[in-house]
This record gives structure tokens, C-alpha cells and sequence, in this order.
């Protein structure tokens, strides 16, 4: 049945309001307007990112639909738009890429003006919604919002991706791994023989992993107090683990010391102002480069001993590993498919988008590396 033009009525996870379980309900999708895609979306996994949002700690509006790194494909198209048609295979972005904005111009911009992340309205760039459910209006997450069974996404929030690609696995190409795997590949360009650690071992640890041991990376330190992750960790490269919780000294104290002076990069995937100044202070103090990846809460602050500075280390916020998405993303896939990425260890669960209460829970127990919904 063509539903182009219309109103499309599906099964969606909403969020009624903060710390509130999420409620599988029927939600009416608009058709896309002037610059957007409607998706039927495939498949989608649980980000970090996500649990900060249903926690309240970024300060989205509620009720909306979460969910952000996904794959589907395009159901139809608003007017205007070129670069995507009917039937295509793509990928949602959390970050857009306008290419016409001054991050997008910029050779080594990535942020893009036109994003919904910092800060978040939860709407669409008209400043309105396409979903309704129960009467009400709900809010996108990150004009992406992957949770439901048709999304409408800005058309400069979509990746194009090969017909060939299998969307069970490269919807982590959506986020997660751009935004670990580049920190290190691209955004540190991580040296052969260095020494990396890397704070947080969930999907984005695991990516970043990945990254570093791809770039020649002699000594990989894993940090997690979660020690159940320490077996797939150590599978995907790391050399040594820590878990702060049994440490009897600061972790930055035990890093300086099992490096002598300090680490060549720092990767801070946890998304916590206290283990960024850890992963600060476990910097080399002359050359070492903490990468900010993790996203920490709204207002939380960093305070940093200022004359230090001056040694020579280098504090670096990363988003998405720093790629501009839409040229990065389709390369990534095409990468994946040709064997030079190997993504599918990071896939460690698998449930069809009915079980996403139990996918929740497995998230929350710290069990998946990433667990992706299939719709």
C-alpha cells in the first residue's frame, strides 16, 4: 500500500515523563515536510546517550520518542529533497551536516549549527512535531528519534548507505562507533607504540578499543567497575584492566605510576566530570592528550588545576569521533562491508523491538556491548 502523503499509524516506545518506564504505544507519523525523510526504520540500538536522557540529566522535553542510532529505510521524502529517494537504505545522525553552516565549512568542524543536542528543542527545524500519540504532540530526540517503527528526520540528519549493507549490524555506524573508533583513528590520531587508555567499556569504550588497536596502539589500559566487561574488552585488545573500585589510591595515581608518568592518550567514555579529571590527570604531563567522548550531565562542571597547563597536555572534546557525518558514515559502512572494519564483536545482543523493556534492563545491568532492536 503506498502510505506516501499520509499519516502512517505505528508502534512506538514513548517517555512520558523523566525516570518513567518507556510505553510501547500506537503513534500517528506525519508525512515528511519541505526538507525531510520519513524512514521505516529496521533496526536501532540502546546508546548511553539514551539512559542520560530517559535519567533527566540533559534536559530534553518529555513525551518524546528516544533512540538515535538506527537504520532503515526511506518510506518517502518532502519536497526538496535530492540526496535520498524512496526505497534507499540510510542511516540516522544525532549530528546533522548542513554544509553550509561555519562548523560545516570549516575544515575541521564537525558540530553542526543545525543540530538538536546542545541544547535540545525536540522538535523538527520548523519548530514543530510529527508525532502524536493519545491526543498529544511528542518530541523528537535529536530530530532522530529511533525508537518507533517510521521516524521523520531532517533530510541533513541522513546517511545514504550501500544497498548491501545489512541493517542488524551497521546501525552502530550511526553513532556509537564513529564516535568511539574516530576519537582515536581521527580525532587523536592515535600513534603506533603509544600507550592509551580508555575510561568507560561500554559500546563507545569498545569502539575507541577498536581504534586503537587498529592504529598500532602498544598498551591499551581498560577501565570499568563493571569487571564482567573486562573479558570482552581484553578480547578486543585491551592489555591491562582496572576497575577504580578496588584500587586503594586514586586511579590517576595507579595509571601514573603503571606507565611511568603518565599516558600518550586518554579517552574518558564514561560520561562523568569526576573520571574527566582522572583521565586528565593520567595524561603525560608534556605530551599526553585527554579526549573528552563521553557526554556528561547537563550542568555538571570541571575544575582543573590551571598551572599544569602550561606542561604541555592537551584537553580535546570530541563529538562523533570529529567526522563531518554525512561524508564519514557512508565510508564507514563501505569500510565494514569490504572488511577493513570489524564491527560485529561489538553486536552482543540481539531482540526483536516488542522486548525493548528486557533490552532496557540488559542495558542497565551493564550486560551488552551494544544490543540492537530489530523491528
Amino acid at each position: 500500500m503506498d502510505t506516501s502523503g499520509k499519516t502512517i499509524s505505528c508502534r512506538a516506545a514513548v517517555a512520558w515523563a523523566v525516570g518513567q518506564p518507556l510505553s510501547l504505544e500506537e503513534v500517528q507519523v506525519e508525512p515528511p515536510r519541505a526538507g525531510e525523510v520519513r524512514i521505516k526504520m529496521a533496526s536501532t540500538s540502546i546508546c548511553g546517550t539514551d539512559a542520560r536522557v530517559l535519567k533527566g540529566w540533559l534536559p530534553l522535553p518529555f513525551p518524546l520518542i528516544p533512540g538515535h542510532e538506527g537504520a532503515g529505510t526511506v518510506e518517502s521524502v518532502g519536497p526538496g529533497v535530492t540526496s535520498v529517494r524512496s526505497g534507499d537504505l540510510v542511516l540516522t545522525l544525532i549530528i546533522p551536516q548542513c554544509r553550509e553552516c561555519q562548523a560545516c565549512l570549516h575544515p575541521r568542524g564537525s558540530f553542526c549549527d543545525k543540530q538538536d543536542v546542545l541544547p535540545s528543542s525536540g522538535l523538527m527545524l520548523d519548530g514543530s512535531s510529527r508525532f502524536f500519540c493519545r491526543g498529544h504532540s511528542i518530541y523528537h530526540s535529536f530530530r532522530a528519534s529511533t525508537f518507533t517503527e517510521f521516524t521523520v528526520v531532517p533530510e541533513i540528519s541522513v546517511a545514504k548507505i550501500p544497498a548491501a549493507a545489512p541493517l542488524d549490524r551497521v546501525c552502530l555506524l550511526s553513532c556509537g562507533v564513529p564516535t568511539g573508533y574516530g576519537a582515536a583513528v581521527h580525532a587523536a590520531q592515535v600513534t603506533p607504540g603509544s600507550t592509551c587508555v580508555v575510561i568507560g567499556l561500554g559500546g563507545v569504550g569498545s569502539a575507541i578499543i577498536l581504534g586503537c588497536k587498529v592504529s598500532g596502539a602498544a598498551r591499551i589500559i581498560g577501565v570499568d567497575i563493571n569487571e564482567d566487561k573486562f573479558p570482552g574488552a581484553r578480547k578486543l585488545g585491551v592489555t591491562d584492566v582496572l576497575n577504580p573500585g578496588r584500587l586503594s589510591r586514586p586511579l590517576q595515581e595507579e595509571i601514573q605510576e603503571m606507565t611511568g608518568g603518565g599516558a600518550d592518550f586518554v579517552f574518558e567514555a564514561a560520561g562523568l566530570p569526576e573520571t574527566l579529571l582522572a583521565a586528565w590527570e593520567s595524561c603525560h604531563k608534556s605530551y599526553g592528550t585527554c579526549l573528552a567522548v563521553g557526554l556528561s550531565p547537563d550542568d555538571s562542571k570541571l575544575v582543573l588545576n590551571a598551572t599544569p597547563i602550561i606542561t604541555g597536555h592537551t584537553l580535546k572534546g570530541v563529538c562523533l569521533g570529529g567526522y563531518k557525518t554525512r561524508d564519514c558514515v557512508p565510508q564507514m559502512v563501505s569500510d565494514y562491508l569490504q572488511g577493513r572494519l570489524d564491527i560485529d564483536p561489538l553486536v552482543t545482543h540481539q531482540l526483536p523491538f516488542a522486548k525493548l523493556q528486557e533490552a532496557m534492563e540488559l542495558y542497565r545491568a551493564g550486560k551488552p556491548i551494544r544490543c540492537v532492536l530489530l523491528f
